[in-house]
């Protein structure tokens, strides 16, 4: 099948690596081209626009970092909304405001395409492998139009409702585990006067009832960094991950939800990502808290 896919940052990248050794004929587009030499390489075709990229396809998957990206590309002089849309299939697996996924999908379904969503949880290893987990929102005769592509690329795929449900579905599984990254760097801080190896610490700690799945991937990595090893690549960048934590806050405010610990999470994202941090995984909020210069407590 004739497949593209508008937006190669990491996830967008592996997951058109994924559709590719899947058998796939793959179209990209990305707003800087240099991020889809790697693909174009692999045999990709590069696209020049949004809309020529949905023209020249027969299913479009949209893998966006936030509302203002999409709004872009939407909506944009050569955007998605500008092509002939009709017969096709979008699959967007943004993950953005509920609100901003219900506008672009209604706009979308009114030129005659089919709409669905699919943010999905899991990082770029999993994108690879096709073992991402698929929070679908979306008109049943849609989403079952869209399942023989989202089964290539998810390991488990739930159709929560209809558009919107899924993109609130992602918000509310990316928040606890964020959350958790930044409480771990607190919990760090205190057993520093422990002076225990890095690696112990972690294993000490990854015992415990409190411990996400996560840490089975990512506890070694933090360990490593922790006992004086480089910053490795990024499987989900610290940048999306406070701009999840605010599209959240932004949320819930927008349904009388109050998220006091989320909201306090995403400035804690915020200020690493200012201090230079916003390329690394996520993770180094963890590692970067114990680390970081505090004003000096009153006497």
């Amino acid at each position: 099948m004739k497949i593209g896919v508008c937006g190669t940052g990491r996830m967008g990248s592996s997951i058109a690596q994924r559709l590719m050794s899947a058998g796939h004929e793959v179209g990209v587009w990305n707003r800087n081209p240099a991020k889809t030499k790697p693909l174009t390489d692999a045999g990709a075709k590069l696209f020049a626009s949004p809309a020529e990229l949905v023209e020249g396809r027969d299913v479009t998957v949209v893998m966006l970092l936030n509302d203002a990206a999409t709004e872009a590309v939407y909506r944009g002089p050569n955007g998605v909304l500008k092509s002939k849309l009709a017969g096709k299939l979008v699959i967007d697996m943004s993950t953005v405001r509920p609100d901003t996924m219900k506008s672009n999908g209604s706009e979308v379904l009114q030129r005659g395409a089919a709409f669905v969503e699919c943010p999905v949880g899991g990082s770029t290893g999993p994108a690879k492998e096709g073992k991402l987990f698929g929070l679908v929102g979306g008109s049943k005769g849609d989403v079952t139009r869209a399942m023989p592509i989202l089964e290539q690329m998810c390991r488990r795929i739930e159709h929560v409702g209809e558009l919107g449900s899924g993109s609130t579905m992602k918000l509310a599984v990316n928040l606890p585990l964020l959350v958790y990254w930044q409480a771990l760097g607190e919990a760090l801080t205190i057993c520093k006067p422990l002076n225990l190896p890095a690696d112990r610490l972690i294993d000490i700690l990854s015992d415990t009832a409190g411990t996400p799945t996560a840490m089975k991937g990512r506890g070694a990595v933090i360990a490593k960094v922790l006992g004086g090893a480089p910053l490795g690549e990024a499987a989900f960048g610290l940048n999306a991950a406070k701009k999840d934590l605010a599209t959240a806050v932004q949320f819930g405010a927008s349904i009388h939800a109050e998220l006091p610990v989320t909201a306090s999470a995403a400035a804690c994202y915020e200020e690493a990502e200012a201090a230079g941090l916003g390329d690394a995984d996520a993770t180094a909020i963890s590692t970067r808290w114990g680390q970081r210069s505090t004003p000096a407590a009153k006497s």
